[in-house]
């Protein structure tokens, strides 16, 4: 596949929009997700690769965040209204898989200070990790907020076995142009991660929670 214009990603961006808010509107906020198909990979040999790239704007306003933090960040914490839990609280979990697994399904990333990090393996286990959320670093000094907001507008992209992979990249309530921005941003970044850039790319489409595809030509 040859690079996209960007008249033609604003088409479909347009055409996207037009479908959820005329021609089938829900009564929620539908995720906008960038779908790709690669080609001339092999999982199994090729290098799997990864790498996070922070959009412009927030693709997901209800993304959750929780600290895992010591008594200083957690106190700036309760004080910002953002979720928190003690190195205590999580003792209180016991290791135990069903509940460390009910608190990375309850949240969509973590942060947590240095000294929390370095005791988390010991005292949940590898639950955050087996459920690819684990904790992103928080120092003393960081403005808590701005970290917070900076999990929100990042987003990964990670070979895994298979030749798609998908990403959410925005949402219906976005402009048309500030939707087209973001998936601007996330096609170009995955590009650079491929070892062919563009001649690895089979196919790209954007789709709603709710709604069909629209291709990207």
């Amino acid at each position: 596949m040859s690079k996209i214009s960007r008249e033609a990603l604003t088409e479909s961006v347009a055409s996207l929009l037009k479908h959820s808010h005329e021609v089938k509107k829900r009564n929620f906020l539908e995720t906008v997700e960038l779908q790709i198909a690669l080609k001339n990979y092999d999982p199994s040999r090729d290098k799997r690769f990864a790498g996070t790239v922070r959009l412009k704007y927030v693709p997901r306003p209800k993304f959750k965040v929780c600290v895992l933090g010591d008594e200083k960040h957690c106190d700036e914490a309760r004080a910002q209204g953002i979720p928190c839990m003690t190195l205590d609280d999580l003792k209180k979990l016991n290791k135990e898989k069903k509940k460390v697994a009910k608190l990375a399904n309850s949240y969509d990333a973590f942060l947590a200070s240095d000294s929390v990090i370095k005791q988390l393996q010991k005292v949940l286990g590898r639950g955050l990790n087996k459920a690819g959320k684990f904790p992103s670093p928080l120092n003393h000094g960081d403005n808590l907020q701005a970290k917070v907001e900076e999990l929100k507008a990042t987003i990964k992209f990670q070979m895994k076995k298979v030749l798609c992979l998908a990403v959410a990249v925005g949402n219906v309530g976005m402009q048309c142009d500030e939707l087209t921005s973001n998936i601007n941003l996330s096609i170009n970044f995955l590009v650079s991660l491929l070892k062919k850039n563009w001649q690895n790319v089979r196919c790209l489409y954007i789709k709603s929670s709710m709604g069909p595809s629209f291709r990207i030509n």
